[in-house]
C-alpha cells in the first residue's frame, strides 16, 4: 500500500511539473493558444479520424491561430483567409520550406519531388521546366485535342453504359479519363482502356499512396521511431512508388528504343523532357516528376468531379438549372469546348462550390519554418509544422452564408476566383508554392462536367432518393468520398 500511495505521489508531481513547465514556455515564447498537450502524446488524442473536423471544431476554440503538440512535433493551424494570406504572400519565405511527412522518404520521393523539396535551386528548375514545358499556355493549347478527344470517350462510355441500363462509377470513370489524358500529355498514348471499366488496380494504387502520405503515422510524431517504422507505412509506400517508378521507366525505355530505331520525335512532354541538357534534369528526375503527375493530378481531379456530380445529383434543382443553361447556351447534347466555359457563368459557379466544400487537399501540403518566426503577434519555433486548414475557411461563417449547404448561386456576383489570389477560396495554395497543375485542372474540371451533364440525364443507381445520398469523406491527403458515386446515365 506505502509502494502504492509514493506511486501515486511521483505520478502527481510528474504532472504537475510537466504543467507548469508547458505553462511557461508557452508564456515565455509567447506561442499561440491550443489545448494542453498531454505528457508523451500531446494532443494526437484530439485528431480522431478526420483531422480537418476535428481541428476546424478546436479553432472555435482557441482561435484562428492554434498550437497543438502532436508527440515530439510542435504544430501550427492557420483556419481563416487573412492569416492563410499571410503565410502564404505577405511572409511566403518564412513558410516556403515542406514538411516531410516520413512515408515519402520511400524511394528518395522527398529528394526529388518539386512537391516535397524545399525552396532551393533543384526546385526552382523543376518549376521552371514544368512551366514551360507542360503547363504553359502554349503546351495546353497544343494539347486540346487530347482533352476533347478523352472527354468524348467518357461520353461514349456513358452512352454504351446507358443503352444497357448499367450505373457508372462516377469517380473511377473520370480517374480513367484522366489518367489517359496525362498518359497521352506524356506519352502520345493511353494507360488504360478508355471504353471499360478498367484502371481500378492503378486508382487504388494511387489511393493508397494518399492513405500512407496523409494518414497520422507514429514516426512522424517520434522521430525516434523511424529505424523501426511501426506501422509499416514507409514501407507500403516504398511498395507502391516502386510499382508507378517501374511503370515511368518501361515507359521512358520505351520510347529512347523508339528515338534509336525510327529516329522519330513525337513532340509530347517526354521527348521535350528527354531533349533537356541532363544536368538540368536526368532520367530519374524525371521518372520522380512523372510519379507526381500522375498521383497528384489523376487524384485529384477525379475526385473533384465525383464530388460535383454527388452534389447535384443531391441537389437536383441546381442540377436542373446547369442544365438549363448548357441547353440555352451550347445546345443539349453537344460537348463543351474550352472556349464556351467563359460563357457559362453557373457552370463556373457550380465548379467554385465543389472546391469550397469539398477541397481536394483539406490542409494543402504540410509546410515548415526553419527558424523561428514572428508571425501575428505570436512566436512560430523552429521546425513547426504548419498548417493550413482550407476546409475550415471554406465553411467559415463569417465568409460564406449557410457554409454547409450546396449553394453555387453565391458566385453570382462574386470576383472569387481559385487561381491563389482570393484567400477565401484556395483549393490550389498560393504564392510560390501553388499547384503548378492548376492551369491544367481549370480547363479540365468544367469541360468535363459540362459535357456529362449536356449529353444524358442522370439518375442515382439503386432508386436512392437524392436526400438520402451518402455524402461521408475519407481522409487521407486528400478528400474523397467513401461510397463511391453510382449513377445511371440516360440517354438524350
Amino acid at each position: 500500500m506505502d509502494y502504492m500511495n509514493i506511486l501515486i505521489g511521483l505520478l502527481f508531481a510528474y504532472f504537475l511539473v510537466y504543467g507548469v513547465v508547458i505553462c511557461s514556455l508557452r508564456r515565455s515564447k509567447r506561442v499561440a493558444p491550443g489545448p494542453f498537450p498531454l505528457p508523451i502524446i500531446g494532443n494526437l488524442h484530439l485528431l480522431g479520424d478526420k483531422p480537418h473536423i476535428s481541428l476546424t471544431q478546436l479553432a472555435k476554440k482557441y482561435g484562428p491561430i492554434m498550437n497543438l503538440k502532436l508527440g515530439q512535433i510542435n504544430t501550427v493551424v492557420i483556419s481563416s483567409s487573412v492569416l492563410a494570406k499571410q503565410v502564404m504572400q505577405k511572409q511566403d519565405l518564412s513558410f516556403s520550406s515542406r514538411y516531410v511527412p516520413d512515408a515519402l522518404y520511400a524511394c528518395n520521393q522527398s529528394d526529388f519531388s518539386v512537391v516535397w523539396l524545399p525552396v532551393n535551386s533543384q526546385w526552382r528548375t523543376f518549376r521552371k521546366i514544368m512551366n514551360s514545358h507542360i503547363f504553359s499556355g502554349h503546351n495546353l493549347d497544343v494539347s486540346k485535342h487530347l482533352r476533347s478527344e478523352k472527354v468524348q470517350q467518357l461520353i461514349d462510355y456513358c452512352h454504351k453504359s446507358g443503352q444497357n441500363c448499367e450505373a457508372v462509377n462516377i469517380g473511377r470513370a473520370a480517374f480513367r479519363t484522366t489518367l489517359n489524358l496525362l498518359s497521352n500529355t506524356i506519352f502520345s498514348k493511353d494507360l488504360t482502356d478508355p471504353f471499360s471499366d478498367s484502371a481500378k488496380e492503378f486508382k487504388d494504387l494511387v489511393w493508397n499512396i494518399m492513405v500512407e502520405a496523409g494518414e497520422p503515422n507514429l514516426v512522424d510524431y517520434f522521430h525516434f521511431l523511424r529505424k523501426i517504422d511501426p506501422q509499416g507505412r514507409r514501407r507500403r509506400m516504398t511498395n507502391h512508388f516502386t510499382k508507378v517508378l517501374q511503370l515511368m521507366s518501361d515507359l521512358i525505355d520505351e520510347r529512347l528504343n523508339e528515338r534509336k530505331i525510327r529516329n522519330h520525335i513525337n513532340g509530347d512532354v517526354l521527348d521535350s523532357l528527354l531533349n533537356i541538357c541532363p544536368q538540368e534534369i536526368d532520367r530519374n528526375h524525371i521518372e520522380h516528376l512523372f510519379l507526381d503527375m500522375f498521383v497528384a493530378g489523376s487524384d485529384t481531379t477525379s475526385n473533384t468531379l465525383e464530388w460535383a456530380m454527388a452534389e447535384l445529383l443531391k441537389n437536383p434543382h441546381t442540377l436542373e438549372k446547369a442544365q438549363e443553361e448548357l441547353a440555352q447556351v451550347i445546345g443539349r447534347g453537344k460537348l463543351i469546348d474550352e472556349d464556351d466555359v467563359a460563357k457559362l457563368s453557373y457552370l463556373r459557379c457550380v465548379v467554385k462550390e465543389t472546391f469550397r466544400i469539398h477541397p481536394p487537399v483539406p490542409f494543402l501540403i504540410p509546410r515548415k519554418t526553419v527558424e523561428d518566426v514572428e508571425f501575428s503577434g505570436y512566436i512560430i519555433p523552429k521546425d513547426t509544422q504548419v498548417l493550413v486548414n482550407i476546409w475550415a475557411i471554406g465553411i467559415d461563417s463569417s465568409i460564406w452564408e449557410d457554409p454547409l449547404d450546396f449553394k453555387p448561386e453565391r458566385f453570382w456576383k462574386s470576383d472569387i476566383d481559385v487561381r491563389g489570389r482570393d484567400f477565401e477560396l484556395i483549393p490550389f495554395g498560393a504564392g510560390r508554392r501553388i499547384c503548378p497543375g492548376l492551369p491544367l485542372a481549370i480547363k479540365m474540371v468544367p469541360v468535363t462536367l459540362g459535357s456529362i451533364l449536356n449529353t444524358f440525364n442522370w439518375k442515382l443507381h439503386g432508386g436512392i432518393a437524392p436526400k438520402d445520398l451518402d455524402m461521408e469523406e475519407k481522409f487521407g491527403i486528400t478528400l474523397a468520398k467513401a461510397q463511391p458515386l453510382l449513377a445511371i446515365p440516360v440517354p438524350l
